[in-house]
């Protein structure tokens, strides 16, 4: 006795979906590794922070910006347009300290660490705690 099975259709579609979502993931994770190599992750600051620390032992040179945007290297005032000036008179190795008020927006450090005059200095950034409670 014989029995007959359903023939198979000789058109049957592929689901090509798996493959589809492994390509687009494989892209995903090649665009990330390749973008956190070319592109590192920061501009290079170090953070330092200073505790209980008296404002005239602060370290020495210090950008000092206030509030209203005003800046003061070492206790002088400074035009903006004259830091390139004053970072010539850097020791080698120039370094810099900045020191900038925590609530000042983002932008006004994003702005002060990009400028093409401190490219070659090497920053650091000062932050005063202040004390609360007591």
């Amino acid at each position: 006795m014989r029995t007959l099975l359903p023939t198979r259709p000789h058109h049957a579609k592929l689901d090509v979906s798996l493959a589809i979502v492994n390509i687009v993931l494989l892209l995903i994770f090649f665009f990330l590794a390749t973008g956190r190599l070319l592109n590192p992750a920061g501009p290079g600051i170090e953070l330092s922070e200073t505790r209980n620390l008296p404002l005239d032992a602060l370290p020495s040179p210090i950008l000092v910006v206030d509030n209203a945007g005003g800046w003061t290297l070492d206790g002088r005032p400074l035009a903006p347009e004259l830091l390139d000036a004053a970072v010539q008179t850097l020791p080698d190795p120039a370094v810099l300290h900045i020191l900038i008020d925590r609530g000042a927006p983002a932008e006004t450090l994003l702005g002060l660490v990009a400028r093409p005059e401190l490219s070659e200095v090497t920053l650091r950034l000062v932050t005063l705690r202040r004390r609360t409670g007591s």
